[in-house]
């Protein structure tokens, strides 16, 4: 099995569907340095819908930068992005306010996203059960545990139904069992039809995703 900087390959050994589906996030000859570092050389991704991607590469690799342009929140050097549809993001330090419950989070950003107040308390609690997590009323997110601050993170990305899912190791903090409940959500979103990227250094979960985008140098000199 060979991992790219391209990421266009499909593994085997999945389910992914047909090349014919619509391609919901294009990146391509991402560039990016800090300084005189280069983390970003000529990077290519594709993601259709009803498929997941992962990126894996080694501590300063650039995985989560690639994210963060493929997010729009960070300006790549070279290149560009091209998303179809609604997008969630989820990143990797939970970013949440900690003068609030989880509740009024689900309220705060459900409303962003076009939802009624009721229906975004009532989709983000139904979003929490599924990664065994019954939501407190009362509760401060600043007096949630780690892991549970970084499930409230990924409810708020998957709030609003969007089509794009772009995850930077959003189960740091998560027990084995919240692990297994993350990755079997991810499934469900592929059978959905959504495009998912997630970074990861859990390296066993790689035959289950449709496309790997390895960032370490090597393998981003190779898919030049």
């Amino acid at each position: 099995m060979r991992y790219s900087a391209r990421a266009e390959q499909q593994l085997g050994g999945t389910s992914g569907p047909p090349s014919g589906r619509d391609v919901l996030l294009h990146a391509h000859g991402i560039v990016k340095s800090y300084g005189r570092r280069r983390v970003l050389d000529g990077v290519d991704l594709v993601v259709r819908a009803g498929e997941v991607a992962a990126i894996v590469g080694s501590n300063g690799a650039g995985k989560s930068s690639m994210l963060k342009i493929c997010a729009g929140l960070l300006a790549p050097d070279k290149g560009r992005v091209t998303i179809s549809g609604r997008l969630g993001y989820c990143p990797q330090n939970a970013g949440v306010m900690g003068f609030l419950t989880p509740r009024e989070h689900f309220t705060l950003f459900g409303t962003g996203r076009g939802m009624g107040g009721r229906d975004a308390d009532r989709r983000g609690r139904e979003l929490a059960s599924k990664l065994d997590w019954s939501v407190a009323r009362g509760t401060l997110a600043k007096d949630l545990s780690g892991g549970t601050r970084q499930k409230l993170n990924v409810v708020l990305s998957a709030l609003g139904e969007p089509d794009v899912l772009l995850l930077d190791e959003p189960y740091q903090g998560f027990d084995r069992g919240s692990y297994v409940d993350f990755w079997q959500n991810v499934w469900g979103w592929r059978d959905q039809g959504k495009a998912i990227v997630v970074v990861t250094h859990m390296l066993n979960q790689l035959d289950q995703v449709d496309h790997v985008l390895d960032l370490s140098p090597r393998k981003q000199e190779a898919g030049r």
